[in-house]
């Protein structure tokens, strides 16, 4: 039986995403779970975002980033998050990318897992990938290459305890390794510090995959999928050392760094 008293905090980050907007919202005001709420911050668009949530003023909390205070995209997102996340008050914390929506029964699902599973402190369930012409459901599943992490799912896809994600945040704000974005960092931290993570295959999460998104760059075994590979390896190894953790280099690691001395 779902526990309602469980308060839920929906983080949406959002940077000139104004065709998604209605469509990521009224997925979540539209969950079979009662006690939520919803923080939206605008990262500075410069498209109708802001016009756009206007409708929803009474029914969320609403951010307005005039600026951006950094560069890259990926510490920005770290930095909107941080933000959200102090306004928040919920109990469970669901990271949702302006682009992407929730399935209608995720939250209730999500919240039952944690609810009977008290030692998970992380959920990550599978998404539903959205293309312009199509949609594919994608399986957690095993690597061909080893490494230190496990298979990483998009931010929209990971579903955290409060206290859990204050103490990854601490570890991972960072403004190093421009490449590596908050689900990585969150999936790392989560993996070797608090070792208590679900990772399920019901698709409960609808993930854009758009020309000229972040990860558009970054095609499967191209020369900014290898370079941004270097770079995870280049994260962890500075991560472990950071921390005092043990690591040993594996083939990867190898093969990574030997693949982009030729590109």
């Amino acid at each position: 039986m779902i526990s309602k008293k469980i308060k839920v905090s929906v983080l949406i980050v959002n940077y000139n995403n104004s065709k998604y907007i209605k469509q990521c919202i009224n997925s979540v005001l539209k969950q079979n779970y009662p006690n939520i709420e919803i923080i939206f911050l605008d990262d500075g668009s410069e498209d109708k975002s802001l016009e756009e949530i206007k409708p929803f003023k009474n029914k969320i909390l609403i951010l307005k980033k005039k600026q951006k205070k950094v560069k890259f995209g990926s510490f920005n997102q770290i930095q909107s998050f941080k933000e959200s996340f102090k306004k928040s008050t919920g109990d469970i914390i669901f990271l949702l990318d302006s682009d992407d929506y929730f399935h209608k029964k995720k939250v209730s699902y999500i919240v039952n897992l944690f609810n009977n599973n008290n030692n998970i402190s992380l959920i990550c369930d599978a998404p539903i990938e959205k293309f312009p012409n199509y949609q594919k459901k994608v399986k957690h599943k095993k690597k061909f290459f080893k490494t230190y992490w496990p298979y990483l799912p998009p931010t929209s896809c990971i579903a955290i305890k409060r206290k859990s994600f204050s103490e990854i945040l601490k570890k991972v704000d960072f403004q190093f390794y421009s490449d590596i974005w908050l689900d990585f960092r969150i999936i790392v931290a989560s993996v070797y510090f608090q070792q208590k993570n679900l990772f399920i295959n019901q698709n409960l999460t609808y993930y854009r995959k758009l020309d000229g998104s972040a990860s558009s760059k970054f095609k499967y075994l191209s020369i900014n999928w290898w370079r941004r590979r270097e770079q995870a390896h280049n994260y962890v190894m500075f991560f472990f050392k950071k921390y005092n953790l043990n690591c040993k280099k594996n083939y990867d690691y190898f093969i990574t760094k030997f693949v982009n001395f030729f590109i």
